[in-house]
């Protein structure tokens, strides 16, 4: 939390935060734009808040582009607001973003874990490790254009429009969400109005970026989709990560919340 705190004292960086909570995903460039400093010093500011844990980049092409992350700030509210304050606090700020921003395109999560990039991929595809953290399995080739059918809490999800985008083993995954069915619905618990909202959504999909940090991997998860998706993936994203991590440094998975 020093690292933090530091980061957030820096009038500079605090810019630099409130331009990608304005719009994330922005390259140096666009960042760069507005602000009286030099590339270099945007770039160094940009280092702290990455080391941080307040920013995570994700390579498009030749572009390398920059995303807000929350989780740090969150656990800093985690630790000192009561629980009762911490849901009005969040009420409260979920009622001005909706006031003053428009909604939300992705939802990008990142974690660093103890692993390799080959066995971390193996925990994304294979369904001996999905079934024990995510409590889901994915029958597919995972080659480019097939298509996916999920198998989730006893409910099989099978769409022609659930495929595979991109799969390169060990780098990056990315793929289309699945269809929201009443057997879906019925499995995990989503109540009839919320998967009529879901429905009117545009197929959403995952990315999963896989980076080697060290003894540790990287791993950034950006999801594109629709306001309900991404307000519902804003709780389930951080548990999910959070389960994986757990399987892959311990052996053993997440107790259930």
């Amino acid at each position: 939390m020093d690292e933090v705190f530091k980061a957030l004292a820096d009038a500079s960086r605090r810019r630099l935060l409130d331009g990608l909570n304005a719009r994330n995903g922005q390259t140096l460039r666009e960042l760069c734009s507005g602000l009286d400093m030099t590339r270099q010093s945007v770039s160094k500011h940009l280092a702290v808040l990455e080391g941080a844990g307040l920013v995570t980049t994700v390579r498009r092409g030749r572009e390398k582009l920059h995303y807000l992350d929350a989780a740090p700030i969150n656990a800093i509210a985690d630790r000192w607001m009561s629980r009762y304050d911490q849901e009005r606090a969040r009420a409260l700020a979920d009622l001005k973003t909706a006031l003053e921003q428009g909604p939300m395109n992705e939802f990008v999560y990142t974690a660093y874990i103890k692993t390799t990039p080959e066995r971390l991929w193996e925990a994304l595809i294979d369904p001996a490790f999905t079934r024990r953290y995510w409590g889901v399995s994915f029958e597919t080739d995972w080659k480019p254009g097939s298509t996916i059918t999920w198998h989730e809490e006893g409910a099989t999800i099978a769409d022609p429009e659930q495929v595979v985008l991109e799969a390169e083993p060990g780098r990056r995954l990315s793929y289309t969400w699945h269809t929201f069915t009443p057997e879906w619905a019925k499995a995990v618990g989503v109540d009839e109005e919320t998967r009529v909202r879901l429905l009117q959504e545009p197929r959403s999909k995952v990315t999963f970026e896989i980076e080697p940090a060290g003894e540790t991997v990287k791993l950034t998860v950006v999801h594109e989709g629709g306001d309900t998706l991404l307000g519902m993936s804003r709780h389930g994203w951080p548990q999910l990560v959070s389960a994986l991590k757990t399987l892959m440094e311990t052996g053993e998975p997440l107790p259930a919340p």
